[in-house]
Parts: C-alpha cells; structure tokens; sequence
C-alpha cells in the first residue's frame, strides 16, 4: 500500500510540473487530443499502461536485486 500512494504522490508532482512550467505547451496538446479518434487516444493509453508495469517490473526484478 505504500507503493501505492507514493506512486500515486509521484503522479500528481510529475502533472503539477507540467502545469506549473510549460501551461501553454499542455493546452496546445488537449486541443490536439480532442481532434484526435478516440480508438488511437484509446491504443496510447494501453500501450503507456503497458509500459508502466515492464518499467515497474523491471525495477524490482532487475534493479531490485
């Protein structure tokens, strides 16, 4: 559970930087998302979920040892 939260914690430092430091930049991406399909939106978020467990895999198996 205290993965969780501070993986979760991790989360809303890594989105709050992004608003603080470049707010333009993050419009400009949500405008280019919402004329984006929703199945590529869809495809994306599978293959960044997907990459999220083999990094966090790879850190305890490998990194963690």
């Amino acid at each position: 559970m205290i993965d969780f939260v501070t993986a979760l914690g991790l989360v809303f430092v890594i989105e709050g930087l992004v608003y603080a430091f470049v707010p333009g930049h993050l419009k400009a991406v949500i405008a280019l998302m919402q004329s984006t399909s929703n199945d590529r939106l869809r495809l994306g978020g599978l293959v960044a979920a997907a990459f999220g467990v083999a990094l966090v895999w790879f850190a305890r198996s490998v990194l963690g040892s």
